[in-house]
């Protein structure tokens, strides 16, 4: 099965073969992961003709990227996957949308199934913030956190990046509001986790995304 892995890595709580999934990819798409990614930029490129004309930030998407949102919903089965990863997408969620996306993930995955995640870390942007004696502390704090807006472009292009960008920040955490969250929504053995420290994740994780980040990972029991 194209995407799938044997789970003998992690033995003591899982078995059998499961998609490796990987959520809000961007242009990090590894071979034998499936990779999703919600962004309006992906339809827009896949168009025939126009869409071949269009290149945000210089990259087109790889062409093993699949258009799939997590809020509403992966086309995948239940209980399908053995690894899920999601590295700096959940930060762009509303809170109600981040349950909903936890939520699809317990489900897709079967029993002993792990999910990873990276977001920025709150309390070490807040701290760093909070020590800091220089003027621009506080400019830093909302440029890093992504809660600020230095410029807002109106009009149609306005209209257009907001469309076809979404790098907002709409919701910030930190290690123990993720823990609360992934247990209350049926994970156990919810940790943090470093980079590297989990074979299974080796293909997907970049060690750049770590940095000023909390990485946190839950099994479906």
């Amino acid at each position: 099965m194209a995407g799938s892995i044997n789970l003998n890595l992690d033995s003591k709580h899982t078995n059998g073969n499961g998609l490796r999934i990987q959520f809000g990819c961007g242009c990090h798409a590894p071979a034998g992961w499936r990779n999703f990614d919600a962004s309006p930029t992906l339809r827009f490129e896949r168009l025939p003709l126009l869409g071949r004309a269009y290149v945000r930030n210089g990259q087109r998407f790889p062409r093993n990227v699949e258009f799939g949102d997590i809020v509403k919903g992966l086309p995948l089965a239940s209980a399908s996957c053995a690894v899920i990863y999601a590295s700096h997408v959940l930060e762009h969620l509303s809170l109600n949308d981040f349950h909903t996306a936890l939520k699809h993930c317990f489900e897709l995955l079967q029993a002993g199934g792990l999910f990873r995640l990276v977001v920025p870390d709150l309390e070490a942007l807040a701290q760093r913030y909070l020590s800091s004696n220089e003027a621009s502390a506080a400019k830093a704090f909302m440029e890093e956190t992504s809660l600020g807006v230095a410029n807002r472009t109106r009009g149609i292009q306005g209209l257009l990046t907001s469309w076809l960008g979404n790098s907002a920040h709409l919701w910030m955490w930190d290690f123990k509001a993720l823990q609360l969250e992934l247990s209350n929504a049926g994970f156990v053995d919810v940790q943090r986790c470093a980079f590297g420290d989990n074979p299974l994740f080796t293909d997907v994780e970049q060690q750049e995304r770590f940095v000023n980040s909390v990485a946190v990972q839950g099994r479906r029991p």
